[in-house]
C-alpha cells in the first residue's frame, strides 16, 4: 500500500459519513425567523418648530435668571457618540459674549451652530446650514444677531477695511445700513443696523441658497429672526409667526 492510500482511505470514509448523515441533518435545521415589525423601537415624532422656539425660550429665560439645568455631561456625551439630531440651527456672531449654548441654556446635540462675525453666511456658513437641514433634519434656524456688534459697527463707519477678508464681511453687512440710514437718527443707527442686518441676513441665506427655500415652502423649515440683548441677557424675537419666512 502507497502512503498516499493510507492517507486517502480515511479521507474518502469521512466524506462518506458527512454526506450521509452529517448534511442532511443541516438541511432540515428552521432558518431564524426575522425579527417581528412590532418589536422595532418606536419613534418619537419632532417637535414642531414653535415648541423649539418655545423650549429656547425657556432655556434662555433659565439664563436671564442664573438658573441653567443641570446635566449628566458624560452620560450625555456617551450617548450622542453614535449620532446627532439637533432641532436647531443656530446662525450667530462670533462675539465671545454671545455663546448660543449658554444663551438658550441648551446642552450637547441640542443646536446645530454657525457663527460667523456679523452673523452673516457665505458659501461655507451656507453649506453648514443646508446640512443640518437636509441631512439632520433640523426644522428651526434663528438668526440671532446682538446689541454693539462690532461688526456692524465697522459697516456703520464706512471706513475700508484692512484686508479683503474683513471687507467681504463688511459688504455683507452694507445694504442693512443703508436701509436702516433711512430712517434711523445717528445716535441710532448701529442698533438699526443690527436689526436690519439680521433681517438681511436671514434674507440671504434663502436667496443663496435652493435646499433651504424649497424646506421654507414645503414647510419643513422655519426661519426666525432674533436679537441678543446685553444688558438683560434676554433674546428678543424681531419677526412675528406671521411673516413670510415662517
Amino acid at each position: 500500500m502507497y502512503e498516499a492510500d493510507i492517507f486517502m482511505k480515511p479521507t474518502r470514509a469521512y466524506l462518506a459519513i458527512l454526506l450521509a448523515f452529517v448534511i442532511p441533518g443541516m438541511a432540515q435545521q428552521p432558518i431564524p425567523a426575522a425579527p417581528h415589525a412590532a418589536h422595532a423601537p418606536a419613534t418619537t415624532p419632532a417637535p414642531s418648530p414653535d415648541a423649539i422656539w418655545a423650549n429656547l425660550m425657556a432655556g434662555n429665560q433659565r439664563f436671564v435668571a442664573g438658573k441653567p439645568r443641570a446635566r449628566a455631561l458624560p452620560a450625555l456625551r456617551h450617548k450622542l457618540a453614535s449620532g446627532q439630531q439637533p432641532h436647531a440651527i443656530i446662525l450667530s456672531c462670533s462675539d465671545s459674549r454671545v455663546s448660543p449654548e449658554l444663551v438658550f441654556d441648551q446642552s450637547l446635540g441640542d443646536l446645530f451652530v454657525i457663527r460667523t462675525a456679523g452673523n452673516v453666511a457665505d458659501p461655507v456658513g451656507l453649506g453648514s446650514i443646508e446640512y443640518a437641514v437636509d441631512h439632520l433634519h433640523s426644522t428651526l434656524l434663528v438668526v440671532l444677531g446682538h446689541q454693539k456688534c462690532g461688526a456692524v459697527a465697522a459697516a456703520c463707519s464706512g471706513e475700508t477695511m484692512p484686508s479683503p477678508n474683513l471687507e467681504a464681511i463688511v459688504d455683507k453687512i452694507n445694504p442693512a445700513v443703508t436701509q436702516a440710514k433711512t430712517y434711523a437718527k445717528p445716535d441710532d443707527l448701529i442698533e438699526s443696523a443690527v436689526k436690519e442686518n439680521v433681517r438681511q441676513s436671514a434674507k440671504d441665506v434663502l436667496a443663496n441658497s435652493e435646499i433651504l427655500r424649497e424646506a421654507v415652502k414645503g414647510g419643513k423649515l422655519t426661519v426666525i429672526e432674533a436679537e441678543y440683548q446685553f444688558d438683560s441677557g434676554a433674546v428678543v424675537r424681531l419677526n412675528s409667526p406671521a411673516s413670510g419666512q415662517n
